[in-house]
């Protein structure tokens, strides 16, 4: 065992990075609020994990010292990284991993709410599963009905009608489109190991495993990002849905968020297959 391995052992610990840029208010701080109850329900069965916040900021971050404050009162170090520009989401992410030494590292959107009991479950498979490299959890909308955000390997024509094309023309592509977010196996009661692709609204990882990985390819600047990390992951360890973990999420789809979100996701569409190879059909 390394000498960084050992210290982790040691002093085992949860590191979280969130990445923003010019985020909506009312998300953010109701993320922070429920990472707050969140870490205090993990340090009130974990006294000894100490917990690290890394909120890095890309560009645009609102006033939220106050509830900072209160994170910190309920013993979460918090370190906001400012200055650096918009430098992408994934290298927004990898500034914070590259600072942490904690035993587990979680992968936070800016528009997730945690179930309060969200990281216990999660540590705790971890510790049942130590081939477990990477959690993600069952993710829910503001009606509490699951997204379904795992993903089988994508094909172009999957991306193109799942993000582009109107509801009721998407309904033409219902089965395939299903198929590809892994309807028949994912569900809300029972574990599934190694699907192929997890979004990064939530990521869990090993410190480990992530620091094997280096973290994020910082070639992509938004979008595909965790397509990538997630499929490298399978290299070095096992990935799960365990769905006793549970969060919201508010989060959008390209589309819908204009044209220059679109060219940036064709963009790193075009890297993406580019590397892991292409699937027309």
């Amino acid at each position: 065992m390394n000498v960084i391995s050992a210290r982790w052992s040691e002093n085992p610990g949860l590191s979280v990075s969130i990445v923003v840029y010019q985020p909506e208010l009312g998300e953010l701080t109701a993320t922070l609020a429920s990472l707050r109850i969140a870490c205090a329900q993990l340090r009130a069965l974990r006294p000894e994990f100490a917990v690290d916040l890394y909120l890095v900021d890309n560009g645009g971050l609102p006033d939220v010292s106050a509830e900072l404050d209160v994170l910190q009162t309920g013993h979460v170090a918090t370190t906001v990284l400012t200055g650096h520009g918009n430098i992408g989401y994934g290298r927004g992410h990898n500034l914070a991993i590259e600072r942490s030494a904690s035993y587990y590292h979680l992968i936070l959107n800016p528009d997730i709410d945690l179930d309060p009991n969200s990281l216990v479950l999660a540590v705790d498979f971890f510790e049942a599963n130590p081939s477990a490299g990477l959690l993600t959890p069952w993710i829910g909308d503001e009606q509490g009905r699951q997204q379904f955000l795992c993903r089988r390997y994508p094909t172009v024509l999957d991306l193109f009608a799942r993000g582009f094309l109107p509801r009721n023309v998407r309904q033409l592509f219902a089965r395939r489109l299903a198929r590809y977010e892994m309807r028949d196996v994912i569900s809300g009661q029972a574990v599934v190991w190694d699907p192929p692709i997890v979004s990064g609204c939530f990521m869990l990882f090993r410190m480990d495993v992530l620091k094997k990985l280096t973290g994020f390819d910082p070639r992509y600047f938004l979008y595909f990002e965790d397509y990538d990390l997630s499929l490298r992951a399978h290299d070095v360890a096992r990935v799960v849905y365990a769905p006793t973990v549970r969060v919201l999420h508010h989060g959008g789809g390209a589309a819908r968020k204009g044209w220059t979100h679109i060219r940036m996701f064709a963009l790193s569409a075009y890297k993406f297959f580019n590397r892991f190879g292409w699937k027309w059909l």
